[in-house]
């Protein structure tokens, strides 16, 4: 390969790599992306080989909110209490694309994809 077409080839491969935190699945040339409804997940890529369902911390940015009803006395209002001991309902998918890809766990708040995290590789 010429010199002249060495920096452009290897600007371009760099300009085509993700980031880190663009994480995505490819499943059958769709990809699941945060977001994604649990339906969606499915329709795209089946169904995972492992499904876990388990009480994960509050997100500390949603704080649980209490409402106080008017009463005369006190005139009602809202009171915002986090509470260290509450749990959310969460689901994690588990995916095994092939030979020489990475397993990779999907996370699932609130019934959408909350996060992709990736595994060893598979043999």
């Amino acid at each position: 390969m010429k010199r002249s077409l060495l920096i452009p080839a290897a600007l371009l491969a760099l300009a085509s790599v993700v980031p880190a935190e663009a994480q995505t699945l490819n499943c059958n040339r769709d990809f699941a992306q945060k977001g994604d409804s649990k339906f969606t997940i499915l329709q795209k890529c089946g169904e995972p080989v492992f499904k876990d369902s388990f009480c994960a911390k509050p997100d500390g940015n949603r704080p649980e909110v209490i409402v106080n009803p008017p009463s005369s006395s006190s005139g009602g209002g809202q009171t915002v209490i986090v509470n260290n001991n509450r749990c959310d309902q969460a689901e994690e998918w588990t995916y095994r694309p092939g030979s020489g890809q990475f397993e990779t766990m999907l996370l699932f708040r609130d019934g959408a994809l909350a996060s992709i995290r990736y595994g060893s590789r598979i043999p």
